[in-house]
């Protein structure tokens, strides 16, 4: 990276990568919701960008927080999409819990499943028993994703809960997205049991460590991209986990909630999708209280909370070098400057733009915006 930048440690995104991912990280270990598809169908572009991964030489692991699925349906679907997939290439929520229940109660703990087929399917694999409703007196309920999650369903489950048993919860990722935009997740359902009940769930999904690394050592990697969409399970998990990260933007978080990350939430990398993988990513440069990305150019107000975006329609961003032409240079720019002056809090960002492109991207991110106070 060039440039000075105050403190001890950068803030991050301001490193870039100067090569391609596929270049710099030997695994990456992609979440699937919003990043590989959305609904049933591929994210534009995906596939092909992953088979040129492949083809660079990056394997692919698949960590998805959705549990309603079983390791080999999921590797199906994933290869009908044309991204190929072996059951052994998916980790999900479900057998994260699964063997947390497993260590906690012992083999054959008596266990209510609420959710999809994975979550039963993988209590099995992990030689528990399953029982089908709280007259069974279960040791356990495990909660996970599933699409026709009802009633009858958490009724049995918060009985069980009120009888005893321990409540372990796949994940609680209060959205999923879809291609009518972000529709109820478990973090929901389990937001049912929780109140009626009034009992903390036991987490096991991400931002738990234990997904990732049990895929990193399924794949054996020394280097691992996390890849994913949500910041508060993708990235969090990635930091806590010790990786480096890569959001995207083609699922549940936009350039506004990017913005005003804390920072557990603030990934290394960013790209519109998966196929930043492929592409270098522009580091981000100070000079005092300017910060630039490509010919973009941030200025910080006094106090930091007010930033000037200037696009490189503008004198200011005049003589600045190119950067990744992938439109995200500015956002960059932003985040940076913005996390530069509160590097350990949440504080709102104001974005004022200067220039027609400026203007029409900040607008097209749903930056907030306002003059000085």
């Amino acid at each position: 990276m060039t440039g000075h930048i105050d403190g001890p440690t950068p803030p991050a995104l301001a490193g870039g990568c100067l090569q391609p991912p596929t270049q710099r990280y030997d695994v990456a270990l992609l979440d699937l919701d919003g990043v590989v598809y959305v609904g049933p169908d591929a994210v534009p572009g995906v596939p092909a960008a992953l088979a040129r991964a492949r083809a660079d030489g990056m394997r692919l692991g698949f960590v998805t927080n959705n549990a309603a699925r079983t390791p080999e349906q999921v590797a199906t679907h994933l290869t009908e999409l044309q991204v190929p997939a072996g059951p052994g290439d998916v980790i999900t929520s479900s057998q994260a819990a699964a063997t947390v229940v497993a260590e906690l109660l012992g083999a054959g703990a008596r266990v209510l499943p609420v959710g999809g087929p994975g979550v039963a399917a993988a209590l099995e694999a992990a030689g528990l028993t399953v029982v089908t409703g709280a007259e069974d007196r279960p040791d356990a309920v495990v909660q996970g994703y599933g699409r026709e999650v009802g009633w009858a369903q958490l009724a049995e489950a918060v009985v069980a809960v009120r009888n005893g048993a321990r409540h372990v919860a796949t994940n609680t990722d209060a959205t999923i997205p879809s291609p009518r935009g972000p529709l109820p997740g478990n973090g929901a359902m389990v937001g049912v049991v929780r109140q009626v009940t009034g009992r903390e769930p036991l987490v096991t999904g991400k931002p738990d460590p234990a997904m990732h690394a049990e895929c990193v050592r399924r794949t054996g990697a020394a280097h691992p991209l996390v890849v994913g969409d949500r910041l508060d399970t993708d990235i969090e998990g990635a930091r806590r986990a010790g990786a480096a990260s890569l959001l995207v933007l083609s699922g549940v978080t936009d350039p506004a909630t990017l913005l005003a990350a804390g920072p557990e939430h603030r990934p290394d990398l960013l790209a519109a999708d998966a196929s930043g993988l492929l592409h270098p990513h522009p580091p981000v440069t100070a000079e005092g209280r300017t910060w630039r990305c490509g010919g973009w150019t941030v200025r910080q107000a006094e106090g930091g909370d007010v930033l000037e975006l200037c696009g490189p329609d503008t004198e200011t961003a005049s003589g600045a070098r190119a950067g990744s032409d992938d439109g995200l240079d500015g956002l960059r720019a932003l985040c940076v400057a913005h996390w530069a002056a509160h590097p350990g809090g949440t504080v709102p960002a104001r974005v004022l733009a200067d220039g027609a492109t400026a203007t029409a991207r900040a607008r097209a991110w749903h930056l907030p915006s306002g003059g000085p106070r």
